[in-house]
């Protein structure tokens, strides 16, 4: 069993948990028997890009939809190796879609579902024969001009929708060739390759929980490879960014946020996100606004701060869904808080949940697809996966991490396997539990990392 409750003395954090955990609801829907974890806002499939990752965030409240999100994609793997972008319920049968890959926040939440599900061998050994084979679809088919560099073949290839720097892309393509007489595609992108890099580390993890040692040292090799790639022919060191390359291996100029996406797939090191978040992604010129994380840099000649579904500019919630991990990884957890806090003020008291939001104004866009947006999944996971990394509980593999930001009086707990984890914060000192035996006690904006059993591995202020 898995639950979350949470109480606070912000009303306004307390009223965004409670809406947020009423809305979801909304968004459970039966597909042909199996309960699954739709996007919601109006998008009633399952994407790659979204629901692997919002199945896994769900995990703390409902295991069965979580589990789902995953599986439904690995059992639709088609016979290339190719994963369905999405997966709809059509005439009530699972119907998968290969028009798209949509973007790739798969691996990690799936190997992270192993453990919170109990370490199904099974389960594993399926994961591992679906990222391989998905691994070799992609390097079988898209390094169509031989540069080693993979390609998106169109816009929804990386699920920028109506992005300007695409150009006269198609929006989907179910060819397994690319599409000819477009300006910029194929494209060599950071992200198809991150993709394959995705790929590589997650399937070495696999190889060393089933302790094959040197199965794993291989597929960290592939890694680095992928990894060298990509800094050789996709980094610009003066510039401290990723820059794709169109059909005529010239760097496309327009400085996008995707650069953070390669941080949640780990496909950078340290040392380039570190310039990335300095130069760029902290620069109020740039991707620092006063709602934080447009799509494109707001200086940037191909910025469009259009309302509805664009991928051109404005602050999407799926960003902010990705950037937790993708900062988390790179040691900048001190800005969660400032995220959360803007992404909560943004969304505000009438708890209506949008799939974008204006840089410069915070003000939601309200209308997306056909008439006024609410309910949009990735803007209410990401609303309550903030306040459990600022003040509550969050499971990641083998260890339990409890955060205790802010001055507000918070008490959260999270019910899982049997056990129930709490954190009590009354705005100076946090003090955290195991089944109702004390495990520490901290000043508050204390991040404390244990394992299973409450032993406290590490503190972080």
């Amino acid at each position: 069993m898995s639950r979350v409750t949470f109480q606070s003395s912000d009303s306004l954090v307390q009223k965004l948990f409670d809406t947020a955990e009423e809305k979801l609801k909304q968004n459970l829907k039966d597909f042909a028997g199996r309960t699954v974890l739709i996007e919601g806002g109006g998008y009633e499939k399952i994407w790659l890009e979204t629901q692997p990752m919002g199945g896994e965030m769900y995990a703390k409240r409902d295991m069965v939809p979580a589990l789902n999100n995953q599986l439904l994609f690995m059992e639709c793997q088609r016979a290339d190796g190719r994963i369905p972008g999405s997966i709809a319920l059509i005439d009530g049968k699972i119907t998968p879609q290969f028009n798209k890959f949509q973007g790739f926040c798969f691996p990690e939440p799936a190997l992270n579902m192993y453990y919170l599900m109990g370490k199904d061998a099974d389960y594993l050994e399926l994961l591992h024969r679906t990222l391989r084979r998905f691994d070799e679809y992609l390097w079988k088919t898209r390094d169509s001009d031989g540069d080693g560099c993979l390609e998106t073949w169109c816009k929804y290839d990386t699920g920028e929708d109506n992005a300007m720097r695409y150009m006269d892309a198609p929006d989907a393509w179910e060819e397994e060739t690319p599409p000819e007489g477009c300006e910029a595609v194929p494209i060599a992108s950071m992200d198809v390759m991150s993709y394959s890099y995705s790929c590589h580390s997650v399937l070495a993890e696999i190889c060393r929980i089933a302790g094959k040692e040197g199965e794993a040292e291989q597929w960290e090799e592939k890694s680095r490879q992928v990894l060298r790639k990509m800094k050789d022919y996709l980094w610009d060191d003066e510039k401290g960014a990723y820059f794709d390359r169109d059909k005529h291996h010239k760097q496309m100029h327009v400085l996008i946020h995707n650069t953070l996406r390669t941080m949640y797939w780990g496909s950078i090191t340290q040392e380039m996100a570190d310039r990335f978040v300095k130069e760029h992604l902290l620069n109020p010129n740039e991707f620092w606004t006063k709602l934080p994380l447009p799509s494109v840099a707001v200086n940037d000649p191909l910025f469009r701060n259009v309302t509805t579904n664009n991928w051109s500019g404005q602050v999407e919630a799926l960003t902010y869904q990705r950037a937790i991990r993708a900062l988390e990884k790179y040691g900048y957890d001190e800005l969660l808080p400032v995220l959360g806090r803007e992404l909560f003020e943004a969304i505000g008291e009438k708890c209506v949940f949008v799939q974008q939001y204006d840089p410069f104004t915070s003000v939601p866009s309200a209308v997306a697809l056909e008439g006024e947006q609410d309910a949009y999944g990735p803007a209410m996971l990401s609303v309550l996966e903030y306040i459990s990394r600022m003040h509550g509980v969050h499971i990641e593999k083998e260890t339990v991490c409890f955060g205790s930001w802010g001055k507000e009086q918070t008490e959260y707990e999270q019910e899982w396997n049997g056990i129930r984890y709490r954190i009590v914060n009354d705005g100076s000192q946090a003090e955290g539990f195991r089944n109702g035996e004390k495990l520490f006690t901290v000043p508050s904006g204390t991040r404390v990392i244990t394992d299973y059993a409450g032993n406290v591995l590490r503190t972080q202020r």
